[in-house]
């Protein structure tokens, strides 16, 4: 039987400060199989970002950030920092202002993945072209649009092809129409890589869209209501409807 990469198990996270201790997630279980997309939905304020710092590995005492319950097992090993093996994407991205398109993308392949300039560049250059930048390569950052530069922070985590993909609400800042243009890239890119991804999102349709499995969260603090199987792409719209007023009724409750 296949074996899950990721195992969260009865996580409950803490922030502290001197002051106080806030409760940001209670008791959170799910797995993450090779090649799957977990979406994970819930309100704001109910731990969803919190949670994918902690598979981040940024659940330490530098962060305010305490794991007080429960473990997250990577093949088996507790995650206690970050590595190469997870890569994070943004809602706000976090390109370097001096450098190009290109270059923004090279940077880690080569000063963290270790590749050789050439083979960075290569690389860099194969998935760029996958998100539609070909074009944009000499271009600083403040030259590209909010989407635009979002696919240059996407093509950059793909580039690191670190076996697991964590990303936080990155469509969050963009139009919809742009939204919607981004989801079916970020599908097919997933499809031609088999990535295996984490995706943090409040937008219920989104979720529905993006993932193969739904982890709903409940209101501060985050626990799970449910765990839901998403629509195959050809399911039709009283489907996505009816599986759509399902989580809202557990978000609500």
């Amino acid at each position: 039987m296949e074996q899950p990469i990721l195992y969260v198990d009865n996580l409950t996270l803490e922030y502290r400060t001197a002051k106080r201790i806030t409760i940001a997630t209670y008791r959170v279980s799910f797995e993450l199989f090779k090649g799957e997309r977990l979406a994970v939905v819930g309100k704001s304020g109910c731990g969803k970002s919190t949670l994918l710092n902690a598979v981040g590995g940024f659940a330490t005492p530098q962060y305010n950030l305490y794991l007080h319950e429960g473990q997250i097992l990577l093949h088996g090993r507790p995650i206690t920092k970050p590595g190469p093996d997870r890569i994070m994407v943004f809602q706000q991205h976090a390109l370097l202002p001096w450098k190009t398109t290109l270059e923004n993308v090279i940077f880690p392949l080569v000063n963290v993945a270790k590749l050789t300039n050439k083979e960075a560049c290569d690389r860099a250059r194969a998935y760029l072209n996958k998100v539609g930048l070909a074009d944009q390569l000499d271009k600083c950052p403040h030259q590209l649009s909010g989407g635009q530069r979002q696919r240059v922070s996407i093509a950059r985590a793909f580039a690191m092809q670190s076996e697991i993909l964590l990303m936080d609400e990155p469509y969050g800042a963009l139009d919809a129409l742009t939204k919607a243009e981004m989801q079916d890239g970020l599908l097919e890119l997933c499809e031609q890589t088999q990535a295996t991804v984490v995706f943090i999102t409040h937008d219920i349709l989104e979720a529905i869209k993006v993932g193969h499995r739904i982890l709903v969260l409940s209101s501060h603090p985050g626990q799970v209501v449910a765990e839901l199987n998403s629509l195959p792409s050809q399911a039709n719209p009283e489907q996505r409807q009816a599986l759509q007023q399902r989580i809202e009724t557990l978000l609500n409750n």
